[in-house]
């Protein structure tokens, strides 16, 4: 992370899935790094997703060890209740959307309401947050997937909202929805038969590297791996 000041200081949200793990891991590496903390349900402090108050409680647990320059919100899920995305209509349930939406739109919006105020108001600093290609509108032309589609779809809108609101007060600042390619990991193993899917660590040093090429626009950003542009 050449464009962040040397001793900067990070967080990864989500850090126990095989991307955030990945995210922390490379951070750690780092010599310009400080410190990452990796937060998650199992951490010290814990957040849980679906609890505002904890999320909130995590956040005015670590602000005295701040500001933190980069923050990545590493969670989301793909498979819902144990069940894996719908393909159909037919396939849709209130119960399944409504989680689908906690865990990839509401309670990551909730992360930036409490961890955006942690990023630096006079210098660079960075807001990432793992979308993925299929939530892209423009790109959708082989359907299916409906939840995940449009809670990632949502989880864009938010980012970009609060984006524009953040970058008032931290000019700055880069907001960034990253799709992560097709990883490795247990959940993924279903659907990534015939492709070229990534090692998580792979898949993380090259979204670093993207993140760190970006300029700050005063508005967000949604890229793939290799840093090239997704329309939203």
């Amino acid at each position: 992370m050449k464009s962040l000041p040397p001793g900067f200081k990070a967080i990864v949200l989500g850090a126990t899935g095989a991307i955030g793990g990945a995210f922390e891991k490379a951070l750690v590496r780092m010599p310009a790094c400080a410190g990452v903390m990796g937060l998650g349900r199992r951490s010290d402090p814990p957040f849980d997703l679906e609890d505002e108050a904890s999320i909130a409680a995590c956040a005015r647990a670590v602000v005295s060890r701040g500001p933190f320059d980069l923050i990545v919100d590493a969670t989301g899920a793909l498979h819902i209740a144990g069940v894996g995305p719908e393909k159909r209509l037919h396939d849709l349930s209130a119960d399944r959307l409504s989680r689908a939406f906690m865990v990839n739109a509401i309670g990551p919006a909730l992360l930036m309401k409490h961890f955006i105020p942690l990023l630096p108001s006079k210098s660079r600093c960075m807001f990432a947050t793992l979308s993925a290609r299929v939530g892209s509108i423009t790109d959708n032309r082989k359907g299916g997937w409906y939840g995940y589609r449009a809670s990632k779809a949502a989880r864009n809108m938010l980012l970009r909202t609060a984006a524009v609101e953040a970058c008032r007060q931290r000019p700055d600042a880069i907001f960034v929805a990253l799709q992560p390619g097709t990883v490795r990991s247990r959940l993924s193993a279903p659907f990534a038969a015939g492709v070229d899917a990534m090692d998580p660590d792979v898949s993380a040093a090259l979204l670093l590297d993207a993140i760190d090429a970006l300029p700050a626009r005063g508005e967000a950003v949604f890229i793939d791996c290799r840093g090239q542009p997704i329309e939203w």
